[in-house]
């Protein structure tokens, strides 16, 4: 994960604005201030789309929250600032923030969060972010590894993990979802 060590933090304007200029990039800021920056590819973006619009569909048949891409930054209570590839929210939550927390950053912790390990990524470095996610409050995290064709699940009390699933049940942090793996591993 390639990390930007500047002279001094970005605030979250900046962080934003620098994120306008530089399409195609993705910007998150750490606790400690230091930016994640990332391209992303093809090949990890066809995954997130593909996990993107079952999940969508999912909370449109429920109507339980909001669903978020990846060029959303939460800014978590720690004050770090990041962009899961995936992200749900509750919709009582959601509602709870004011016009102007949507407009931003939104300042809270998803409820579920998916990332997918792109070329430039370790394995270890998404544990150590599902690990950041945990300790802001999120309730369920989801990696998927397209290059071992794994997906590992992070919740509060421990992690699953799944090794060439078809299918992986999501329940009760998203009620009746289950990630299905069809197409998104490709031999």
């Amino acid at each position: 994960m390639p990390l930007l060590d500047l002279l001094r933090p970005v605030s979250d304007e900046e962080l934003r604005v620098l994120s306008e200029r530089n399409p195609g990039w993705q910007f998150e800021r750490l606790a400690d201030g230091r930016l994640i920056v990332s391209p992303t590819g093809g090949e990890s973006g066809r995954i997130r789309a593909a996990v993107l619009g079952p999940l969508y569909r999912w909370n449109e048949a429920r109507g339980l929250g909001v669903v978020f891409d990846a060029s959303t930054g939460f800014k978590l209570p720690d004050g770090s600032v990041l962009a899961p590839d995936a992200a749900f929210l509750l919709g009582k939550r959601w509602q709870a923030l004011s016009q102007e927390a949507r407009e931003g950053f939104p300042p809270l912790a998803p409820d579920a969060v998916f990332e997918v390990r792109s070329r430039s990524q370790g394995l270890e470095e998404l544990r150590e972010k599902a690990a950041w996610y945990l300790a802001n409050g999120v309730r369920l995290v989801v990696l998927l590894d397209p290059y071992l064709h794994r997906v590992e699940v992070f919740r509060p009390g421990g992690v699953e993990g799944h090794q060439g699933p078809e299918r992986v049940p999501l329940d009760p942090g998203l009620p009746g979802f289950a990630l299905e793996t069809r197409g998104l591993f490709l031999p």
